[in-house]
């Protein structure tokens, strides 16, 4: 009983990092960075325009 359980403890906890894993990885992160900077800009332009309207409706 107890070999049987130190495989099958040893099969559940293996889990490394692999090189399939960095270029998922690398797949994924690429994107996001491109994109980033573009969101942010938007993020930032709507923000204004919502607050130069809410000025306007105060009005």
């Amino acid at each position: 009983m107890k070999d049987w359980w130190q495989r099958r403890k040893g099969k559940k906890y293996h889990s490394g990092y692999t090189f399939l894993d960095f270029i998922f990885d690398i797949l994924v992160w690429i994107p996001e960075l491109i994109l980033l900077p573009f969101r942010v800009l938007f993020w930032l332009l709507r923000g204004i325009g919502r607050l130069i309207g809410d000025i306007f409706d105060f009005v």
